[in-house]
């Protein structure tokens, strides 16, 4: 097991999709609540919500869980850990790991595989993880985001498009998965170490940033180091629409 990290998870009330998000009911507690127990299950010798809302701060102090109040205005989520991260005093070479306040089936072990990674890598600056396409749905669907990563496991890109492009595949068969494709999807976990978060939020976003609309090629394109761990088992998704928390609270209701 990994020690000597904080788990922070940045938790906003808004959500056009999910209006109240970190605040709705699974299984008889809010789903920011479910993440933090999940969270508290790792490594991490804290777990910190960091949050702009005063009442999701009262709700998972009354669950016992520590809660920091942020500033409103942060443009990232990075933004709201670096201002936390700098709140609790971490140490410049701390390890912070960020977790989403709507992944409420977020495996601790995977928490404690990312924070691990960076933990025995000190060149590197971000740690994250992904784990392999078994199908073409997913290569082509511009919301799961894939990465490709050199022999020594760093990122050399991260996009919405389907990367790699097996050329030779796709000019017979169009739109399918080609026979032994290395093609990683993303997962949206992150380790970092203070110094860099401060760093990083005083970066100007970048154009790759900005076109891909995915916040960690600002790092690549500003030559930071991410480190990603491959994992052969997809964790449950996230809760972004009411249908994946139908699923949710289907698969806790089971599970239970």
């Amino acid at each position: 097991m990994t020690t000597g990290f904080t788990a922070i998870i940045p938790a906003r009330r808004s959500s056009t999709r999910l209006p109240d998000k970190p605040l709705l009911d699974i299984n008889g507690y809010p789903m920011v609540v479910h993440t933090a127990r999940q969270a508290a299950r790792s490594g991490a010798v804290r777990v910190v919500v960091a949050t702009d809302d005063t009442e999701i701060a009262q709700v998972v102090n009354r669950f016992g869980i520590e809660s920091i109040l942020t500033r409103a205005d942060h443009p990232t989520g990075t933004d709201r850990l670096a201002e936390t991260a700098e709140r609790l005093k971490l140490s410049p070479e701390a390890i912070v790991v960020n977790v989403q306040g709507d992944e409420p089936l977020i495996e601790p072990d995977l928490i404690n595989e990312v924070a691990r990674l960076l933990a025995d890598h000190p060149q590197a600056h971000i740690a994250t993880c992904a784990s392999p396409i078994t199908d073409a749905e997913t290569l082509f669907n511009p919301n799961a985001v894939k990465v490709v990563c050199d022999t020594r496991q760093r990122a050399l890109y991260f996009s919405r498009a389907p990367i790699p492009w097996a050329r030779d595949t796709l000019a017979k068969n169009p739109n399918s998965l080609a026979h032994g494709l290395p093609a990683l999807h993303h997962i949206g976990l992150y380790a970092y170490r203070t110094s860099f978060l401060q760093a990083f939020a005083r970066l100007e976003p970048t154009p790759l940033e900005q076109t891909e609309a995915l916040e960690q090629l600002r790092a690549l394109e500003k030559g930071y180091c991410i480190l990603v761990h491959t994992t052969d088992t997809r964790p449950q998704p996230g809760v972004d629409t009411p249908e994946d928390l139908a699923r949710v609270r289907a698969f806790m209701t089971n599970r239970l």
